[in-house]
């Protein structure tokens, strides 16, 4: 009896066009291991991202808005749920590897730090060593990290897939050219909802030619934009018509000025270099004090490398619990 594994092997060949990879051919693992007798390679990396320990951390992660007060704005995890989604649309559509999308998305923003983008800013001007880049991080996470200091042992399509999401450097398969524009297109189009919710933008303060061109909600916006990239995808690259890429040049610019730098939005950023500052210093000069794993990293790399991979992996709650431990008077009493 042929295996679950070969027969969906044999499903790809039917199903995957010729720009899409096939799980049969990929190039394999940095420590090569025996294939599941289940699953596909693709698969069984889904399993290790959505299993890990940094995965789950994802909940307690910012997206944009630091501390909102309401339960439905978007936290790292949900962003990377919705990426998820939008990137296997445009998968199928495609004729590309659905489960090789889907891990490079699940894994895309493991290595991201607490407080959103002001956390990776701060432990960029903090670590004096080479910065800090989430995209390095996320495959340090799954390469050196995870699983106590062993590793996920990714595949290398996956592995290639997660540190280009945001630079398309070096060149993957056309599924993680997928993860990267659909990370574009959830993070504008998300980030927008979650700022009329919280009264940052109104409606009519979108540019006239992203209501006209791209939609006046979050659904209409995302459906009209995965529609024409489908579309106009031809000949293994990744299009958008000319109208629509227009518009959606300018709907990310309009982010950018009115949301990710808006100062009532991003007021209480300051304090985050302060926060992961704080933390950073004290381990720094206390490194038995870091779990085993990031001693065995200090070791190896270095103290600072250590403390870099310790502070960006903590939730935002988490950080400024041990910052509060670290600096923050605790009431106490005379007996």
């Amino acid at each position: 009896m042929t295996c679950p594994r070969a027969q969906r092997e044999a499903a790809e060949r039917l199903l995957i066009g010729p720009y899409g990879v096939l799980s049969a051919d990929s190039k394999g693992r940095l420590q090569p291991e025996p294939p599941c007798e289940m699953r596909t390679c693709f698969q069984r990396d889904i399993d290790r991202v959505t299993h890990s320990k940094s995965f789950r951390r994802l909940k307690h992660k910012t997206q944009v808005f630091l501390q909102p007060e309401g339960d439905h704005y978007r936290t790292r995890l949900t962003h990377t749920l919705e990426v998820s989604r939008l990137a296997r649309t445009i998968s199928r559509a495609l004729a590309l590897n659905e489960d090789l999308t889907e891990a490079i998305s699940l894994g895309h923003d493991l290595g991201h730090t607490p407080f959103g983008h002001a956390g990776e800013r701060a432990l960029d001007e903090i670590y004096a060593g080479t910065g800090f880049r989430h995209y390095e991080q996320s495959l340090r996470v799954v390469d050196r990290l995870e699983r106590d200091g062993q590793g996920l042992n990714l595949c290398e399509e996956t592995r290639i897939g997660i540190l280009n999401h945001t630079t398309g450097q070096p060149r993957g398969s056309l599924e993680a050219d997928v993860v990267r524009l659909s990370d574009r297109i959830a993070y504008i189009n998300h980030d927008l909802d979650d700022a009329m919710r919280g009264g940052i933008v109104r409606p009519e303060d979108v540019p006239q030619i992203v209501r006209e061109r791209v939609g006046e909600r979050n659904s209409v916006r995302i459906n009209s934009i995965l529609t024409d990239v489908i579309a106009h995808s031809t000949d293994g690259a990744l299009r958008m018509s000319p109208e629509m890429q227009e518009a959606v040049d300018v709907f990310h610019t309009f982010m950018y000025q009115a949301v990710y730098r808006n100062p009532v939005a991003k007021g209480e950023e300051r304090k985050v270099k302060n926060i992961l500052g704080g933390i950073w210093e004290y381990y720094v000069n206390h490194l038995d004090e870091l779990p085993e794993v990031f001693r065995a990293v200090a070791e190896a790399e270095g103290a600072e490398r250590a403390v870099c991979d310790y502070v960006s992996g903590m939730t935002d709650g988490y950080a400024m619990e041990i910052y509060g431990r670290l600096y923050i008077p605790v009431a106490w009493s005379i007996k």
